[in-house]
């Protein structure tokens, strides 16, 4: 039978905090109580790749849970997945002040194209604090702001269905998604409508996962949680955006809903304990999950789990439906080709 665990449990269990902790940079001022929301908006905002050299310590989320309803507004059709492990990290000095966070990139490959739809949600800034120390309901909380970003990449630049995407990019002034700089960029708030999101101690209120998406039971050191609502794409110009709208709406149609408009996606990080940062290995770690995503359609560090509704019964697509609708995208692309 499996052992179940609760925060106790895990408190038992023996400290993993490495060697060359100070701490003190979240220490609570008298009466303050977790999670510091005035030291929280004191800070500014750091650019993710700006600091660099400061950070020496790190989280990794082991075990990403993420839930989100296939009909927005239907709680019924509410699903979960476990997302690739470390695609979530924070990264922080000795004394806890956090320096960069990065969030969760995948792949969708699709065989029949011959390519990969790279989705990254891109963190354009973040604060935060971390105490190694502190109880396992208070040890950090950090404000990120976010930009979902979605591209093409290839598996041959020969092939059939990239050559045509190269045609049309180039007779529409080099603007389509084909590389992350020119990837469509999506707009994001928090749940509440505030335009950083909030990573907060615990699970996510408000919406149960089953228990299969608890990790206690693994030994994490700690789960955290945040929720973005999804907005509108960037408009590029109107040839573009139809094109966008088709990557979009096949992404959609594949993932039950995850980045449809004004959906609300929830995610439960849950934590290994700390760990020390070789920063050559963090400086290169978002371009060695792209590349090994684009050559083995896989992540590195292994896969998740698939889409399943609260019991566990899996999400899938009409293979029929599907197939319709991506020969529908490759006829809208021969027309614009002609």
């Amino acid at each position: 039978m499996e052992q179940n665990h609760n925060t106790d449990d895990i408190r038992q269990q023996p400290s993993f905090i490495p060697a060359g902790w100070i701490g003190g940079f979240s220490e609570h001022p008298p009466g303050q109580t977790y999670p510091n929301e005035a030291l929280l908006s004191s800070l500014p905002f750091e650019g993710n790749l700006s600091h660099l050299t400061s950070i020496t310590r790190m989280l990794r989320a082991r075990w990403p849970e993420f839930s989100w309803e296939t009909t927005p507004g239907d709680p019924k059709t509410r699903m979960f997945q476990m997302f690739a492990p470390d695609i979530s990290r924070l990264g922080y000095d000795d004394t806890g002040k956090v320096w960069a966070i990065i969030c969760p990139q995948q792949g969708v490959y699709f065989e029949r194209l011959g390519a990969t739809l790279n989705i990254e949600v891109t963190v354009t800034g973040n604060r935060g604090w971390i105490n190694e120390n502190a109880d396992t309901n208070e040890k950090f909380a950090a404000d990120i702001t976010i930009k979902p970003t979605i591209w093409f990449s290839p598996d041959s630049t020969a092939g059939w269905f990239w050559q045509q995407l190269v045609k049309l990019d180039n007779q529409w002034a080099n603007k389509l998604p084909l590389s992350k700089v020119k990837g469509i960029r999506i707009n994001a708030t928090d749940e509440d409508g505030l335009d950083y999101l909030q990573v907060r101690m615990g699970e996510r209120p408000n919406y149960p996962f089953p228990d299969r998406a608890k990790h206690w039971r693994d030994y994490a050191w700690t789960v955290a949680n945040l929720a973005v609502k999804i907005g509108k794409i960037d408009s590029v110009d109107s040839k573009v955006d139809e094109f966008n709208s088709w990557v979009m709406e096949l992404f959609n149609i594949g993932s039950g809903n995850l980045l449809q408009e004004n959906n609300i996606l929830t995610w439960n990080l849950w934590a290994g304990s700390p760990e020390l940062v070789n920063q050559e290995e963090w400086a290169a770690h978002a371009e060695y999950w792209r590349y090994s995503i684009d050559v083995n359609h896989r992540p590195p560090e292994g896969e998740g789990s698939g889409i399943a509704d609260f019991n566990g019964n899996p999400f899938s697509v009409s293979d029929f439906y599907w197939g319709i609708k991506v020969s529908e995208f490759i006829a809208w692309i021969a027309k614009e080709l002609l």
